[in-house]
């Protein structure tokens, strides 16, 4: 992995005198090359080792893997992946010398595999005609569009990026108003949208200004779209002759819901399209307009000049041409497949993926969420496409260049035309931005990174379940817990794909295939995991292996989980940990930050237990294990870390892992044949042995989730609510106010009702009570956090904190609300003194104040 000290000077690429910086490991991986970048090099100093340990004589990681598979296989290993999604697993595997097959259901993500394969693995020459073969697309399409003098002003410049928003009638006004989230146009450029009345038409001009000031950007942030927190609803908002107008645009399109056979179905007053508009109509409630262009200088220039531009007559004449001319068109590009005319059919729940299409602006085909100037790009490109590398990377642009393509304001300086998929929400936007060829280009051109790959591959378009090859190692990341339902969104490319007469992918069916897609959390979801994985069981010899990649904080997947693996004829045999999240910002906090990896062997045996016996199996492993991971975090701290590897969520799961590990190990419990009862259809509330018993595993990991600073003889005398405080008063101590982990926390320490000590439950904005907003109040018995010796502390800072009486009088009142009060004294101290730590940057007052009443206690003669 390039972590030792040698591999870390290739990657900072360190002359043989200068010394390796004394920094973090992550401070140093920030600085220095990613491992796969000098893949050749980085390794080479480690084979006398790794062939001395191994009993090897491999100079590579291909020669490695075929000798170790030929130790154990008796020939190259073959790794199959059957949920393979866009193939980063058996593009690894065969970079690394093994034979691999790679399935999954839905087409698009087998076009991703199989573009990695044919365009980042082929040779160099390969590679050449494959961007010889693209320029000449781009080039034929560039000629096409040139032809109809829709992208160019006639005066050298060519269009960029065209800047499009939605317009509504507001019902109190009578204006129709442009809907936009900001009326920055680019930050770097400094460029705003000014809107200026046209009172004879009811309408608004839009004019850009330019060199704004930081107040100008700073004012022009607002839009007409305000909402009253980030998330929520939507208002339409301006201002006529002094008076303003604010309404929900929910309100403007006449939103409510109709109850069908016990569904609730989202109705309003929009239009629903037809398969030939193009655009909104007249009669319409949303219109759509563009407001601004950005326009570059056709130049050699590495960097050619750019600006922003008001639009002027001559660019809505350019428009009408592109609407006319894909007006004209659409049939014939339908029917040759350069057009999508597929139906958006809305997901299910929970997400509903593609209804806010159809339910918020009226789309019903895939086609509507493009507009014309988009489609005639779209479609001139994959007409000109010849090749199935050409076609796999034409697509891609499909991405960059729809309605739902977000203009990212500041984005590299002067802003920039983002991905439809950087989220899987597919949600309609009020303003979005369109690319130009030019713009599109460098997009749809780069080959990307040359990995070579060593091993033989076979790429297949099918279900799991239809898998007939064989293997010895499987390596998957399945669906669970409709994660994301990649079924309900990939129909966006689908529809652009379906009708091509590929050769390559003649076998292929392209359709999401929705009905038989593993997906879900109920019975059918477990019956079709678990015919998945006992084929996979089926086509694997008896010294084969399954790597499972796994990561989820909810009991009744990992139930179904260790179900599935029981029906399967497997056994979990080991559990590995890997960091897979410490970097990104969307990631700060008490997310988990690893996955786990499952590994399954065939269950050769058939072992009987009884649940007395596992409970005592289950409290060892998962000691073991959590000590495992919290020694892991010590020792890389110890050593050149700034950081945990693993966090509170990864110890948790660690509770499932090991769960898993020794149930799994057994065919009957209590007489009971597990694999039988595994299929046994969940009834809705009921709680199962298995249930109970990893919950139980679960809890033996939350008694190790002891914050820094408090000692475990404290720790484990405190009750549930209790440690809740304590644990969410250390992350609030490290600026993390995630709301989900209070929630989490307050369920795995079994508290009633956490609310009763919580100021704020606010998503990222949560935090605890202090101790004076505290104060009195909920101190009787019959609370749930009343009694305990925290609250009395609680309490007794709170007094101090007033000040209005006496240090010793406090004590007073302390020894009075605590029971056996001087046997207490240590453990009043060590809270007081966690307390005047833990809000020392947060609550400084309150922190000196448990200092003071620390000492008094501390001070007390006895």
């Amino acid at each position: 992995m390039g972590m030792d000290d040698e591999s870390m000077r290739k990657r900072l690429q360190l002359d043989d005198a200068e010394q390796l910086p004394s920094l973090s490991y992550k401070a140093l991986a920030s600085k220095g090359k990613r491992a796969e970048e000098i893949f050749e090099t980085i390794h080479t100093h480690i084979w006398e080792r790794v062939n001395s340990h191994l009993g090897t004589c491999a100079n590579n990681y291909v020669q490695l893997v075929e000798q170790l598979g030929i130790m154990r296989f008796g020939h190259r290993p073959r790794v199959a992946d059957t949920f393979s999604g866009s193939g980063q697993i058996p593009f690894e595997a065969a970079r690394l010398g093994c034979d691999v097959y790679a399935s999954d259901l839905n087409p698009i993500a087998c076009l991703l595999t199989w573009s990695a394969f044919k365009i980042a693995g082929a040779s160099d020459s390969r590679r050449a005609e494959i961007a010889n073969e693209q320029a000449r697309v781009i080039a034929e399409a560039k000629s096409k569009i040139d032809a109809l003098g829709v992208e160019t002003d006639g005066k050298g410049w060519r269009g960029k990026v065209y800047l499009y928003c939605l317009e509504v009638l507001c019902p109190t006004s009578g204006w129709r108003v442009p809907v936009l989230q900001s009326l920055v146009v680019s930050v770097g450029y400094r460029v705003v949208a000014k809107l200026v009345p046209d009172p004879t038409n009811k309408r608004y001009k839009i004019r850009l200004g330019h060199n704004a000031s930081d107040l100008e950007l700073k004012t022009a942030e607002t839009g007409t779209i305000t909402r009253n927190s980030r998330y929520g609803e939507a208002y339409l908002t301006h201002t006529v002759n002094g008076v303003l107008h604010r309404n929900s645009i929910s309100g403007i399109r006449g939103d409510n819901a109709s109850n069908e056979d016990g569904v609730e179905r989202p109705r309003n007053r929009l239009r629903q399209w037809e398969n030939s508009d193009l655009l909104f109509r007249e009669e319409d409630i949303f219109g759509e307009r563009l407001y601004a262009i950005q326009w570059i200088e056709e130049s050699a220039a590495s960097r050619p000049k750019s600006e922003f531009r008001d639009v002027t007559e001559e660019d809505l004449a350019r428009e009408e041409l592109v609407t006319e001319h894909v007006r004209v068109n659409l049939g014939e590009w339908q029917r040759l497949g350069y057009v999508p005319d597929l139906k958006i059919e809305p997901g299910a729940p929970p997400r509903y993926q593609g209804r806010s299409l159809v339910v918020e602006r009226g789309w019903t085909r895939w086609q509507h969420a493009f507009n014309p100037r988009q489609i005639l790009l779209n479609a001139t490109l994959l007409s000109c496409c010849q090749t199935a590398e050409s076609l796999g990377m034409t697509i891609r642009g499909l991405d960059v260049n729809s309605r739902l393509s977000v203009w990212h304001r500041s984005h590299g300086g002067g802003g920039s035309v983002q991905k439809v998929f950087m989220n899987q929400a597919l949600n309609p936007l009020y303003d979005y931005g369109s690319r130009g060829l030019a713009y599109l280009t460098p997009f749809i051109s780069s080959l990307g990174s040359h990995a070579p790959i060593a091993g033989d591959y076979d790429i297949v378009n099918g279900p799991a379940i239809e898998f007939t090859s064989s293997a010895d190692l499987f390596i998957t990341d399945p669906p669970y817990g409709d994660a994301v339902k990649y079924e309900e969104l990939l129909d966006f490319f689908i529809a652009w794909v379906r009708k091509r007469n590929i050769p390559e992918f003649k076998d292929w069916i392209w359709d999401s295939r929705r009905a038989i897609a593993v997906k879900g959390e109920d019975h059918d979801f477990k019956l079709g995991m678990v015919a998945a994985y006992k084929r996979m069981a089926e086509r694997m010899p008896e010294n084969g292996l399954q790597i499972v990649m796994f990561t989820h904080q909810s009991g009744s997947i990992w139930t179904d989980m260790a179900n599935i693996v029981w029906a399967s004829g497997l056994r979990v045999t080991a559990a590995w940990y890997v960091v897979t999240e410490t970097d990104s910002a969307l990631r700060d906090g008490q997310y988990v930050k690893g996955t786990i990896l499952l590994v399954l062997r065939k269950r050769l045996e058939t072992i009987d237990t009884a649940r007395d016996e596992l409970a005592y199996e289950l409290a060892e492993e998962v000691k073991n294990q959590v000590d495992l991971l919290t020694g892991l975090n010590k020792d890389v701290k110890d050593l050149y870390r700034d950081e945990n590897l693993f966090e509170d969520a990864d110890l948790q799961m660690a509770g499932y892992a090991a769960a898993l590990r020794v149930l799994t190990r057994y065919c009957t419990i209590d007489g009971v044949s597990m694999p039988h009862e595994a299929m046994r259809p969940r009834v809705k509330g009921q709680t199962t042995m298995i249930d109970e018993l990893i919950a139980f595993a679960v809890n033996i990991a939350n008694e190790y989730l002891v914050p820094d600073g408090v000692d475990r003889a404290v720790w484990e005398k405190s009750a549930g609510i209790e440690r809740f405080y304590l644990k969410m008063l250390d992350m609030e101590s490290k600026d993390i106010h995630v709301l989900s982990n209070y929630q989490n926390f307050a369920k795995a320490f079994k508290v009633q009702d956490y609310g009763v000590v919580m100021d704020e439950v606010k998503a990222n904005h949560a935090n605890l009570k202090s101790a004076s907003q505290l104060g009195k109040r909920g101190m009787t018995a019959a609370e749930e956090f009343g009694p305990t010796l925290l609250r009395s502390v609680l309490y007794a800072v709170h007094l101090l904190q007033e000040d209005k009486i006496k240090p010793e009088d406090v004590l007073h009142q302390l020894r009075d609300l605590v029971p056996d009060y001087f046997r207490e004294r240590e453990r009043i101290t060590a809270l007081a003194d966690y307390v005047s730590k833990k809000t020392a940057k947060t609550r400084p007052d309150e922190s000196s104040n448990a200092m003071v009443l620390r000492d008094l206690v501390r001070r007390e003669r006895v």
